[in-house]
């Protein structure tokens, strides 16, 4: 397969342009797709990254880091490879990597989605030689609701757990996720209180204009009673007794495509289970990569051998694109 990528021990790697996509550990130049821990890293001598996403990223590796941005299809030139971000529809910020040289084009798409999401630019396809796609839901059982039936099933949830005066728990990765569902949230149901590790991400998303309802710090709360019949919106790592004994009456939830196999629900012992992903299902998939036009698939992450089996079933010219070092996602990160 042609393409103007190579996997290193540090991850993607364009020696033409002497630059790393997302790259594993620190390295001179590295471009971002977007700030969830498994692809954005400290310790790099220099950032690119799409400018929606510059504050985010700026949270994750320090204000000070030296990190250029560039608005979505704004061109740059690296020893003669044209590069441009476009967007990817999985967070804010989220981006996909263009890279051109000697009339080839390699799109790399990091994490995406095709669902409409009010807290991101939506996906952008791009036509290309080369498409180097994600594969986490990279199967055929994997398609999903649509968002707005399941946010309906969420406020229907919450409105029933406040008439029987329980606090209504649900967990959702942090960056991305919990923003989209709050900006589903009907806050006529009652008070709707954050985690932490949610606020601080609610706060960058409100200093960029991000719409969604008032919350409030879920540890300032100091009335135990105005917990009752609350929602509250935490990540998945606060599901411990430590954190979860000051709803003495609750109900759990969960929100991730994960939740459409039945033994990641049982896994997870929640009382619900939501349907909801800031990656694509296998449709999105499919579509996105006819859409690239590519001659050439390289899929990675998540279910690739399969993708990459089903793509040559149907003639196409596809490879896994396997990395050789991996990074463990944060058990609040990913967006999946």
């Amino acid at each position: 397969m042609k393409t103007l990528l190579q996997t290193t021990p540090s991850g993607l790697y364009c020696a033409a342009g002497d630059f790393y996509i997302d790259p594993l550990r620190p390295v001179k130049r590295a471009v971002i797709t977007h700030a969830h821990a498994d692809h954005a890293r400290g310790g790099s001598a220099s950032y690119l990254c799409a400018r929606e996403g510059l504050d985010l990223l700026q949270a994750r590796i320090g204000p000070d880091a030296p990190i250029e941005a560039l608005a979505y299809g704004e061109q740059t030139t690296r020893h003669g490879v044209v590069l441009s971000l476009h967007p990817a529809g999985h967070i804010r910020g989220s981006a996909q990597v263009r890279i051109e040289h000697r009339g080839h084009v390699t799109v790399i798409s990091g994490d995406y989605k095709t669902a409409a999401d009010p807290t991101c630019t939506p996906l952008d396809p791009q036509r290309c030689h080369t498409f180097i796609t994600e594969s986490t839901f990279g199967l055929p059982i994997f398609k999903w609701p649509a968002a707005d039936t399941v946010l309906a099933s969420i406020n229907a949830w919450w409105r029933q757990n406040r008439g029987q005066g329980r606090t209504s728990v649900l967990f959702a990765y942090a960056l991305g996720k919990a923003q989209r569902i709050l900006a589903g949230l009907d806050p006529t149901i009652g008070p709707i209180f954050c985690h932490g590790a949610v606020a601080k991400i609610n706060r960058i998303y409100r200093k960029a204009g991000v719409s969604r309802p008032e919350t409030a710090y879920v540890g300032d709360i100091k009335d135990k009673a105005l917990l009752r019949g609350a929602l509250v919106l935490a990540p998945p790592s606060a599901d411990h007794p430590a954190w979860m004994r000051r709803f003495p009456q609750r109900s759990r939830a969960f929100a991730s495509g994960w939740m459409r196999i039945r033994g990641h629900r049982r896994r997870r012992a929640v009382d619900r289970g939501f349907i909801i992903s800031d990656h694509c299902d296998w449709d999105g998939l499919t579509a996105t990569i006819a859409a690239s036009g590519a001659d050439a698939i390289g899929v990675t992450h998540g279910y690739s051998a399969e993708m990459v089996r089903w793509l040559q079933e149907k003639g196409r010219a596809a490879e896994v694109i396997e990395m050789t070092a991996a990074a463990e996602t944060p058990v609040d990160e990913g967006g999946a």
